[in-house]
């Protein structure tokens, strides 16, 4: 077992084309002085896990707490969360955590961090507080959270002597979506969340134009704000024009109704709930995560839900009564969506009278997927809309020409664009550039770079020095630093399989006991494989032999560092695949 142990540890040969990232020891980082302090700890180089730290003297508020999706470059991870070691070291600065929205690149974060950061109290509105919670009930072990709700019209809420904080609504895909104002010594720091601005063909619509007033005559120091949409240019199509396409697709459909959608978009699923109820439909819901908002729109009684029926119930009404709101708009394996357009749902069979609409955009990495669902949906005859046919989809992200309107109505000092790839954010540097911003008043970060404004909020620099940046992940019930060695071992795992090579050796003589055994996964069909695995053990045996015979006593790590090398450059050959080699040699 101890040779089997060290086997596993031996050291995988470095791939090309996998570069190790570069380890070093944490930046001795400055005390903080008389300025304010910004850190973004995610956010700013990805799509996800947004959260930012503003500190001042010895308080801290933290905006937001997301997690980040995984794709293929994190086999195995489930999350991946903003290095928090930051915070930890200073959890007895943090007076709050403010939450602009509800959904989980905002607030998925928080079942995995909060303890570590001292469960700091949450200010958030009531969808967002709602949505908290209920994620909470999967974390029975955690002590109860601190969740404040608070109103976007309440009046500043002081959390010390010197930081208050006040709420103002914003635009965004789910109800209570708010921006927030730190309020400081110095001025304010205006953070958004996400954000886009209902418009009637490009002009913003009055209520976006009122929600902005408040922020005439207010002393603006920094201003931070969602570069999601940066790349398109224009404005997005109104929630209004969306609303009233599909609106008009759900009239003329002859039977279901069957509407595809993220379940973060509640605004949009509360519109359907009209939609059917004036067209007389009945509503079911298909996919655990629309099944678990809609129970907070219930609760909230944003919507009449009274014609909601189980899907049980489903063959008891006309087709053309019937109209179903699912999750699996891009492709998800298990999702509800994929299950009925590859024929397992249980209850679910499409029909050529069905009507399916896909009220969703491609998220980046979903493409294949998404062409699998739609040749399957295809299959059956039903009719399909896309984003692609009609206009049944916008964003909750505005394009170029919503975040210029939007830069236009916040006076600011200075500005540092978050939410966003690297590239999303300097396009939105040269957005504020553009309009008149001086280029030293902008500051584009990286995770973990340390924002200053100093002197009495002359000046914005970036300090050398960085907070922690590397990636925590959650795999499973740990919470972690990514290791890389693992990371990298498990794209080797998924490109060319495992060969493992069980040998016993007599420790008098140093010859096998027998022919090796072989076990291998992932790399060839071994029952299809025969001659290459009866070379393979001649190759195991002459290799072990060799290092083994007349040696007293064995040294084991030297004949496995010797099979492995052989039988490695052997399979190459052969096969022009690199399995991981793992040789088990016990002494009997």
């Amino acid at each position: 077992m101890n040779n089997f142990a060290s086997a596993l540890r031996k050291p995988m040969r470095r791939r090309p084309g996998v570069p190790l990232a570069a380890r070093k020891p944490d930046d001795v980082i400055p005390p903080i002085g008389d300025g304010i302090r910004i850190i973004p700890l995610g956010g700013v180089e990805e799509i996800g896990r947004n959260m930012t730290v503003i500190e001042y003297g010895d308080d801290i508020v933290v905006a937001d707490c997301g997690f980040q999706f995984t794709d293929d470059d994190t086999p195995g991870v489930d999350y991946i969360l903003p290095n928090t070691k930051y915070l930890e070291e200073r959890k007895d600065k943090i007076r709050a955590i403010v939450i602009t929205h509800g959904h989980l690149d905002h607030i998925g974060g928080i079942p995995y961090i909060i303890d570590r950061l001292g469960n700091p109290p949450i200010y958030t509105r009531e969808m967002g507080g709602l949505l908290i919670k209920k994620r909470q009930v999967e974390f029975p072990h955690l002590p109860p959270l601190d969740v404040r709700i608070v109103d976007k019209d309440d009046k500043s809420i002081p959390l010390s002597a010197n930081l208050k904080i006040r709420f103002f609504g914003v635009t965004h895909s789910i109800p209570d979506s708010t921006g927030v104002i730190i309020e400081t010594p110095y001025g304010d720091i205006v953070t958004t969340g996400d954000v886009r601005i209902e418009n009637e063909d490009g002009v913003p619509v009055e209520k976006e134009i009122e929600q902005y007033k408040e922020f005439r005559g207010r002393k603006i120091l920094l201003f931070t704000m969602d570069s999601t949409g940066i790349e398109k240019s224009g404005f997005s199509p109104s929630e209004t024009t969306i609303v009233k396409n599909i609106d008009a697709i759900v009239a003329g459909a002859p039977g279901r109704m069957i509407i595809a959608t993220f379940a973060s978009q509640v605004e949009r699923v509360i519109e359907f709930f009209k939609m059917a109820r004036h067209y007389g439909r009945k509503i079911v819901i298909e996919g655990r995560s629309m099944k678990n908002n809609v129970e907070i729109i219930k609760h909230l009684n944003l919507v009449d839900t009274s014609h909601i029926i189980p899907l049980e119930e489903i063959a008891k009404y006309p087709p053309n009564k019937i109209m179903m709101i699912v999750t699996g708009a891009q492709g998800e394996e298990f999702a509800a969506l994929m299950r009925m357009s590859n024929d397992t749902h249980k209850f679910i069979k499409l029909q050529r009278s069905d009507t399916i609409l896909l009220s969703s955009s491609v998220i980046p990495g979903n493409e294949k997927a998404i062409q699998k669902l739609k040749d399957n949906l295809y299959r059956h005859d039903a009719k399909i809309i896309t984003y692609l046919d009609s206009d049944v989809h916008t964003s909750g992200h505005g394009k170029r020409g919503e975040i210029e309107w939007l830069h236009k109505q916040i006076p600011y000092k200075f500005f540092m664009p978050i939410h966003g790839h690297h590239f999303m954010l300097k396009m939105h540097a040269e957005l504020a550039r553009n309009i008149g911003c001086p280029p030293e008043n902008i500051v584009v970060p990286d995770n973990g770079s340390i924002i200053e404004i100093q002197d009495q909020g002359s000046r914005i620099v970036k300090l050398k020095e960085k907070a922690p940046s590397e990636d925590l992940v959650v795999e499973g019930l740990n919470i972690g630093p990514v290791s890389e060695v693992v990371i990298r071992d498990r794209k080797m795992l998924a490109e060319d399989g495992i060969f493992v090579i069980m040998a016993l050796v007599n420790m008098r003589t140093g010859r096998l006991k027998k022919s090796p055994d072989i076990i291998a996964r992932g790399f060839v069909y071994l029952r299809e494989s025969q001659e290459l695995l009866s070379e393979a053990r001649q190759i195991i045996r002459n290799s072990i032999e060799a290092t083994t015979v007349g040696m007293h006593p064995i040294n084991f790590e030297y004949a496995r560092n010797a099979v492995s090398e052989d039988v490695s450059r052997f399979l190459f050959q052969k096969t022009a695949k690199a399995p991981i080699v793992i040789p088990v040699i016990i002494g009997v």
